[in-house]
């Protein structure tokens, strides 16, 4: 049974907006990463810049897949990214679709987010409140940096309002018309599924009345739901950052899981029962890989 989770590349993770490794007492993919190796899996968790756009990101990234293909022998690797993580990956596999054999996107809004667009709406750029915002930003992704496991003492570049546009769907236009691979041809379906001889896939979330069998307070869970309320075109088929169908690429997994913006990434902690679980979905899919020959 191990044998079929081993993929024959191995699987670069890519941390979205105001991302990180490893803080104290604290992980970004909270045990996704353990949990993959455990089945025999090659995994990196690699780290970017906290704020910044897509490009700037991509060509970081770039620089981390060339030190895994050298430390690891690998050719090619994996890429999955949750988040602004995807757009990151999609614009390596874009570049250097060589070094790439499959780009998977986990709640990335691939069309932008509506959230980033209201923001944009209230922030005008160059003005004030924007670049409080983007002070801001930039301050707690440098604070991160500082308490940061992996890698300690790396300082990255950081430009807040390039980050903001990065995400709306204005700036998504401009980054899909450089980059269109993987991309649907309509709203709401899928993409192609191997663009260049990299394979492309996504999945996602879509808010939900919390059910835990533990009833507690989630800070995390409450910001989504208060986030929510930013989406017109996507109401009610949204994680809280993410619309649905903007998240869609390539091949399509599932758009509708269970889960908010965080859950996606395993924040819940498994606490939920009846439901699909974030660590289920992310082993199913280490399994699809490595059946696909990736």
């Amino acid at each position: 049974m191990g044998a079929s989770f081993r993929t024959r590349y191995p699987l670069v993770l890519v941390h979205g907006l105001l991302g990180f490794v490893r803080l104290p007492g604290h992980s970004y993919w909270n045990g996704i990463d353990v949990a993959l190796r455990r089945q025999g899996a090659q995994v990196h968790a690699v780290r970017l810049s906290g704020v910044h756009d897509n490009e700037a990101l991509g060509n970081q990234l770039l620089e981390r897949i060339a030190a895994v293909r050298a430390a690891s022998g690998a050719r090619r690797v994996n890429l999955l990214g949750h988040s602004q993580g995807g757009l990151s990956a999609r614009y390596a596999a874009a570049l250097r679709p060589d070094w790439v054999a499959s780009v998977t996107t986990v709640a990335t809004p691939n069309q932008g987010s509506e959230v980033a667009d209201r923001l944009r709406d209230l922030l005008p750029p160059s003005g004030r409140r924007e670049r409080l915002l983007a002070r801001g930003f930039e301050g707690l992704a440098r604070l991160m940096e500082r308490l940061e496991c992996a890698e300690p003492g790396l300082c990255l570049p950081l430009d807040g309002p390039a980050s903001l546009l990065a995400l709306t769907s204005e700036g998504m236009a401009g980054f899909n018309a450089r980059y269109p691979q993987g991309l649907p041809e309509r709203w709401g379906g899928e993409g192609a599924g191997a663009v260049d001889g990299v394979r492309y896939y996504s999945w996602s979330g879509v808010l939900q009345t919390r059910v835990d069998a533990v009833p507690d307070f989630d800070p995390g869970h409450a910001l989504c739901r208060r986030l929510a309320r930013c989406f017109a075109r996507e109401a009610g088929q949204n994680d809280g950052l993410v619309g649905r169908f903007s998240s869609h690429l390539g091949k399509v997994i599932r758009s509708d899981y269970p889960f908010d913006h965080l859950d996606v990434i395993n924040r819940c902690r498994e606490r939920r029962e009846g439901e699909a679980r974030p660590l289920g979905v992310y082993l199913e899919h280490l399994a699809r890989l490595a059946e696909a020959g990736l």
